[in-house]
Formats: C-alpha cells, structure tokens, sequence
C-alpha cells in the first residue's frame, strides 16, 4: 500500500501535516475529508497535487455579500454565532474565503469579538463592514445590522455589475473595430500598394497618405504596441499618486456625459453608505469617514472629508456639502430636510435609491448613443480606407477610355 504526504488545516483553523496509507490518492483525499482536514497538498512519490488555488488578493464583493444573508438569516432563526460560523466556514466553496471564516470563529472562541475577529481579515471585511458589525454587537442587534448590510453589498453589487455590462458592449466593438482596421492597414493595404507602383502614375493624395500610415503601421507595429503599453502603465502609475489621482478623476467627471454618469455613482455610493452606517448607530463622524473611503473618485472623497472637518467643528451636514459644488443641489437640499426632521438615514436611503435608477437609466441611454456614434465613425474610418483604394482603379479606367 503506498504512503501520502498530507499537509492541511482542521476545522480550527490550525496547520497539520502527516503520512498516511492508502490504496490511492482519492482514497488518501477521501480519509482527510472524513477527518474534516482541508487539504492543500497531498504528494505520493513526489508528485504534488494542490488542492487549494493560490489565495487572492481580495474576496469577491458578491460572496461576501451572500455570506453576509446567509449569517443574518441563521443569527434571526437562534442559532448561537459560534456555530453559524461553524456552518458558513464548511459550506463556502471558496476555499480561502472558507479558511477566513474558520479563522473568525476560532478567533470568536477564543474570546475576541465577532468585528475584532473580521478586521483581522481585511481581504473579506473592509472597514465599514467591521464597524457596523462592531455597532450591531454593541447595541445588540447583530442580526438587524446583518441584514442592511447585505442588503448594502447587494446593491452595491448590483450597481457595479450594470456599469460593467452596459460598458461591455461599446467597450468590445471598438477593440474589434481598431483590430480590423489595424489588419487592414498592416496587411490588406501593401498588396494594393505593390498593385499600384507596377502601374505606375501618380497616387491621389488619399490615397497617398493611407498608404503612408499603411507603411507605418508596418514598419512600426511592434514600437506603437509598446509605446501603448508603456503609456497604459505610465497612466496607472500616475494615478498611483496623490495629485496624479486628483487630477484624473477631475477629468473622468469632466467627460461629457460619462462624466455625470460616475458623478450619480458616487452620489448613489455616498448616500447609500452612509444611510446604512448612520441606521447602524455608527457615529456620523466615523462614517462620513468610511464614506470617503469608499467614494471611488478622489474628488468626492476630498468634498467629503472636508464636509467631515465642518462637522466636527459643529456645522451641519448640508451646508458643507453644498459648498464643496460636488454634490447636486437636490441632494444637499434633502440632506438638509432629513437633518431638520431627524430622518437623515431615511433621507440618504431615498437619495441613494433615486440616483441608482438615474444611473441605471443613464447607462442605458449612453450605450444607445454610443452605438449611433460608434457606426457612424467605423462607417467613415473603413469607407475613407476603401474610398482611398479605389480612387486610382477609377483614374486607369478613365484614362483606358
């Protein structure tokens, strides 16, 4: 019977190693499972199989979002958290995420708190996660916080994947179009090229100059390749910096049209946010500063710290917000209804749901314009390229009559 090297971790958490007998490796694997072992590798004779893929950088927005539903619905029903941990952490297919979740409950029993134990996993639960988790323990209502938490994320998911599907389209048929184009000059324009110099004449001055960009393209393709490479990472690396980041952000919300699409975004994401932290009992300080963070536009995020200072030297919400010309008059004017009639939160839920259908409504009306737009450029680009090979057929044929 052959013999297994076995390395994983057991239901706490905790790091284990062994050798073992067993017919084969699935019958080695099959053992370890029934001994609730999570298995990373397992080696017969030195041969490696890796059971647990290489650990992201961060877990999925919508994954945590349904842990978040599946937790508050267990916590509602009774049962004690320990074991809703217990439960979550075997059942999670992502087996990271798994570990994380095994991790907190081993945390959670060896005394720490439920949000200490998250912000130890700051790859899973950012910092308005853990502080809402930290309100919901400390008011005793955990399982309430829960739920507007998932309700949070799955929101936030929801906006996130119709900006990412309305942009797939327009986003794909340029790349198909300048790959098109691109062929058509390396490749189809030489042979016309080679056509036209065996008849000799003079070219037409279109047609001259595509043949020029012709002989470009294909005497430079793998430099332009580079240098658009170089100047792709050189915008990531810019916007990298503090002022690099302020200055393109400021240009993203100055683009026509998509411009005020990312602004109702981060109206959308602000009022949202701190909708459900201030509903959470989480101090209005903190959250306008967990808010910031997670405004995804340094400008908003700049506006709001700014509000935050005013705040804290006793000013309302409102007046700083309208000040910083960020945020619409209409938002500042309902913030400051919900502030005079003490329903700040229920206020900003509104903001948020009204501007996430504004989102919602203008993507859809952008990727209409876009496709109008999109056939009206390609038409030309492609019908000026054909126009510039069929000038000189045109000038032979009429010197042959």
């Amino acid at each position: 019977m052959p013999s297994f090297v076995w390395k994983g971790r057991d239901r706490q958490g905790g790091f284990r190693e062994g050798v073992m007998l067993a017919d084969s490796k699935d019958a080695a694997a099959a053992v370890l499972r029934q001994q609730q072992i999570r298995v990373s590798t397992l080696r017969e004779k030195g041969r490696e199989i890796a059971f647990l893929p290489r650990i992201p950088r961060k877990v999925n927005q919508q994954k945590v979002a349904l842990f978040t539903r599946q937790f508050s619905v267990m916590l509602d029903a009774g049962l004690p958290l320990v074991q809703c941990l217990e439960i979550l952490g075997e059942q999670q297919e992502h087996p990271a995420f798994g570990a994380m979740i095994t991790k907190i409950r081993s945390d959670v029993e060896g005394g720490a708190s439920l949000a200490e134990a998250m912000r130890r996993q700051p790859k899973a639960f950012d910092n308005l996660y853990v502080n809402m988790v930290a309100a919901g323990e400390a008011g005793g209502i955990l399982d309430v916080i829960l739920q507007r938490l998932s309700v949070y994320l799955e929101k936030a998911v929801k906006l996130k994947n119709q900006v990412k599907s309305a942009m797939m389209y327009p986003v794909t048929v340029i790349l198909i179009a300048v790959g098109v184009v691109w062929i058509i000059l390396w490749k189809v324009i030489p042979v016309f090229a080679q056509l036209f110099a065996g008849l000799g004449g003079e070219l037409p001055a279109l047609t001259q100059w595509v043949v020029s960009l012709s002989n470009f393209v294909a005497s430079y393709s793998l430099l332009i390749l580079a240098a658009l490479v170089g100047v792709f990472f050189a915008i990531r690396a810019y916007h990298r910096t503090d002022k690099g980041r302020r200055v393109l952000d400021g240009l993203l919300l100055r683009i026509p049209i998509l411009g005020e699409i990312l602004r109702k975004i981060s109206v959308a994401r602000f009022c949202r946010t701190l909708s459900t932290l201030t509903s959470s009992g989480v101090p209005i300080l903190d959250g306008l500063e967990i808010t910031a963070k997670t405004a995804g536009n340094s400008i908003i995020e700049d506006a709001i710290m700014l509000t935050r200072r005013s705040v804290e030297e006793g000013k309302t919400l409102s007046g700083p917000l309208g000040e910083t010309k960020v945020f619409p008059p209409m938002v500042v004017q309902m913030i400051n209804v919900g502030e005079q009639t003490g329903a700040l939160d229920q206020m900003l839920s509104k903001i948020a749901d009204f501007y996430e259908d504004e989102v919602d409504t203008a993507v859809a009306g952008m990727v209409k314009l876009l496709e109008p737009i999109m056939i009206v450029v390609l038409g030309a680009i492609i019908g000026t390229i054909v126009a510039a090979m069929y000038l000189p057929l045109y000038t032979i044929l009429g010197q042959i009559q």
